[in-house]
């Protein structure tokens, strides 16, 4: 059950920093989390509960101290990034590894805007890395228009894949409630063959 309660302000370590959060989501990452679905994922998440009491992944905020060693953030920086490992993110005060998923934020961008944009992101950062995607390499991004999707269309572009199949894949994934996922993900990856990079974000319930 979830529930408000008082917590200990946390205290930063030696390479760590503490972030007043402003804003915080409620991602598929936390809903997973809590649900312990599928039931595989208790031997991590904790079998007879969340290991993490306070859940929250993605946040933003503004730092109000860091640790001795800590050099690259300071005392009233606005920051956004993903706990993905420690959550937390979903209480006042937060306590992330200097080195961790975090940034500083553009001073134009809304707390609510940054603390929402990292989850999908991350997640579609980590795979992208894997095939070791590079300028001139083809894409297929299977349900490009979801926060992975979305992301990886935009990180693709980035390191200078062809984007063209991303563009039009973007039409499909809008339409793919009116059609069968799995002839639908057959046709898509033949259309883009030979040897396609494929990038599915999209989730099977049967």
């Amino acid at each position: 059950m979830i529930h408000v309660t008082d917590v200990a302000r946390p205290v930063p370590a030696d390479d760590e920093v503490l972030i007043r959060v402003h804003a915080s989501t409620v991602n598929r990452t936390d809903c997973g989390m809590r649900s312990a679905t599928p039931w595989i994922t208790r031997f991590f998440s904790g079998w007879r509960g969340p290991k993490s009491q306070i859940l929250g992944s993605e946040f933003a905020g503004v730092v109000e101290g860091v640790g001795h060693a800590v050099t690259e953030f300071s005392v009233g920086d606005r920051v956004f990034g993903v706990s993905a490992a420690r959550y937390g993110a979903h209480a006042e005060y937060l306590c992330m590894k200097a080195g961790a998923a975090m940034a500083t934020m553009p001073d134009n961008i809304p707390f609510e805007v940054a603390a929402a944009a990292t989850d999908g992101a991350i997640l579609a950062m980590t795979y992208l890395r894997r095939v070791d995607l590079r300028k001139g390499h083809r894409i297929l991004i299977y349900g490009a228009s979801g926060a992975i999707g979305s992301a990886g269309v935009q990180l693709a572009k980035l390191a200078g894949a062809h984007g063209s199949e991303a563009g039009r894949f973007v039409k499909a994934a809008r339409d793919r409630s009116r059609c069968d996922q799995t002839s639908t993900r057959r046709r898509l990856v033949s259309t883009f063959t030979p040897g396609p990079c494929v990038l599915d974000t999209v989730i099977l319930r049967r």
